[in-house]
């Protein structure tokens, strides 16, 4: 068996370019372009630092070419969910560091990019600002700026500490009870007023192309969808697993997956709903193991 060219490092590196873009396929591929790169540098005084360089300057040229593609995709984008996040942790101790949410993902997408990449690189993984200068290619001070920008933003979009297992687990059992069951008011009971529903189907399966905003609206969409569509699919059999490190719903439809359902919750109820069905976004979850005490009653 070939032996890893990152060794150690592959983690860290795969994790940079998975927060970076929000794609585990991507970020593979950023990998493999970064090592070839790497191989061209005849002398290295120091190699982390060099290939941490060649990886964020690889995720930054792809988001110039992403934005692009954001303005083109058809309904709500959302990250491509993954099982493994040990194969993306960042090796760092810092309060971020084990946060893989939907929630943080997306608010980092709506940073610039440079905004993103100093934060990860700071923030995330606890590399210092003259370092993270380096990488970026620009000043100290202008790194901290852009670090600071970024860190606004994170901490404007709600509470860090996530939910206990018991949380996820008492809603998503009331979620599949009050959808296969058609009870509008208790389904509609379980969300804040102003929660959200995203599904991610990227034009290519059945999903809402528009994000559906309030408790009613959101309840009566999902209970519509089962009474209108539900004689006609095939049988589904529904896994639990923590995807991004959160508990989450994985339906199959036979050994294809169907879709991957998480909840983000405030207050002991839910504030939005993520649905991936996009069948391009769904290849990295792998089977579906129940995180420990976690069941559906």
């Amino acid at each position: 068996m070939q032996a890893d060219p990152f060794g150690p490092s592959r983690g860290r590196l795969l994790g940079l370019a998975y927060r970076m873009l929000g794609s585990r396929s991507e970020a593979e591929d950023v990998l493999q372009d970064a090592w070839l790169r790497f191989n061209a540098v005849r002398e290295v005084d120091n190699r982390d630092a060099l290939l941490t360089t060649i990886v964020t300057r690889l995720c930054l040229d792809r988001l110039k070419s992403a934005r692009v593609r954001r303005e083109a995709y058809v309904g709500p984008w959302l990250p491509e969910p993954v099982a493994d996040t040990q194969a993306l942790a960042p090796d760092a101790a810092t309060e971020l560091a084990d946060d893989l949410s939907f929630a943080l993902l997306l608010t980092l997408e709506r940073l610039k990019p440079a905004e993103r990449a100093a934060f990860l690189l700071h923030d995330v993984f606890d590399m210092p600002f003259t370092q993270v200068a380096a990488t970026l290619g620009r000043s100290e001070p202008a790194c901290r700026q852009l670090a600071a920008r970024a860190r606004k933003a994170v901490q404007a979009g709600g509470p860090m500490a996530r939910p206990p297992v018991e949380a996820h687990q008492r809603l998503l059992a009331a979620y599949g009870m009050a959808v296969t069951s058609g009870d509008v008011a208790a389904l509609t009971a379980l969300f804040h007023e102003d929660a959200v529903l995203l599904a991610d189907g990227g034009g290519k399966v059945l999903a809402a192309r528009n994000a559906i905003t309030g408790a009613d609206r959101i309840a009566r969409f999902f209970i519509g969808t089962v009474r209108k569509y539900g004689s006609d699919m095939p049988p589904l059999r529904i896994e639990l697993a923590k995807i991004n490190g959160i508990p989450a719903i994985v339906v199959r439809a036979g050994e294809d997956i169907d879709q991957m359902l998480q909840l983000a919750i405030r207050d002991d109820r839910i504030e939005t709903v993520y649905v991936v069905r996009n069948p391009d976004k769904l290849g990295w979850l792998g089977p579906g193991d129940p995180p420990e005490g976690f069941k559906i009653a």
